[in-house]
């Protein structure tokens, strides 16, 4: 029996990436996992299948955030399939402008700035707030969070690293909050990690030397993977986790030492 029979977990942006390693991680604990995604329902579908082919159980379900709505949307769907909620990881995120690209302030709209703490602030804040009705005493809250709120300053990731900062004032708050329900909230905070996000810079022909560079940032001397967050992840929604709340926990690899 795994550590997390018997419970229920959502993942907001679990189809791939970060995500896709902590659905995959809490379905062989022994979740039932709830694999969000925004567009890509094939990829939603395919973790869905690799829980499955492990013994583990999930189903998708489709909201688009950073839009009106989208915590009810998010909530009504996965209400079609659950009842009542153990884990909420709110991992759904993005780091880039309207355009795809990264800006640094003298380039940055509005509308990218909007857009940006939509969907990485404003939707987490909402979806928790739904899910607490769902949410069983004891349950867990985790999200993920950055390592450029703590040091790893980019130019060209301000808007970005200002609203994962947002994230981490709303982990330590709501701990605060829901301590008395036995309720955990805590961030995760990874540094760059080798998916598909960062396919086309990290792993692309003739990028060894950015490979390399990344490698010496930590002491550790290799690249993140998905795994490597999944399992922190993990931890933080078992009952090893219990006296931690509040917590933004570095899982940078050591980049910020």
């Amino acid at each position: 029996m795994g550590t997390l029979s018997g419970r229920t977990a959502l993942v907001t942006g679990g189809s791939r990436g970060i995500g896709r390693a902590i659905a995959e991680r809490l379905g062989r604990d022994g979740a039932r996992v709830a694999v969000h995604y925004g567009r890509d329902e094939v990829a939603a579908k395919e973790t869905v299948a690799a829980i499955e082919a492990e013994g583990g159980r999930a189903f998708a379900i489709r909201a688009e955030l950073g839009v009106p709505g989208d915590a009810a949307t998010l909530w009504a769907a996965f209400d079609e399939q659950a009842d009542g909620l153990d884990i909420l990881v709110n991992n759904a995120g993005i780091n880039k402008a309207v355009d795809g690209t990264l800006k640094r302030i003298g380039e940055v709209t509005e509308e990218d700035f909007d857009r940006l703490f939509a969907v990485n602030a404003k939707a987490p804040f909402f979806i928790a707030q739904q899910g607490l009705r769902r949410m069983r005493d004891g349950g867990r809250i985790i999200t993920t969070s950055t390592g450029l709120t703590r040091g790893a300053a980019k130019p060209e990731l301000i808007a970005y690293a200002m609203s994962k900062g947002a994230v981490d004032v709303f982990t330590s708050t709501l701990a605060k909050d829901l301590g008395p329900r036995g309720i955990t909230v805590n961030a995760v905070a990874p540094g760059a990690v080798d998916t598909d996000m960062n396919a086309g810079w990290l792993r692309g022909e003739g990028n060894s030397e950015a490979r390399t560079a990344l490698r010496a940032i930590s002491p550790l001397g290799r690249v993140g993977q998905p795994a490597d967050i999944g399992d922190v992840v993990a931890f933080l929604a078992s009952d090893d986790s219990r006296w931690v709340t509040g917590q933004w926990i570095d899982a940078t690899g050591g980049a910020l030492l």
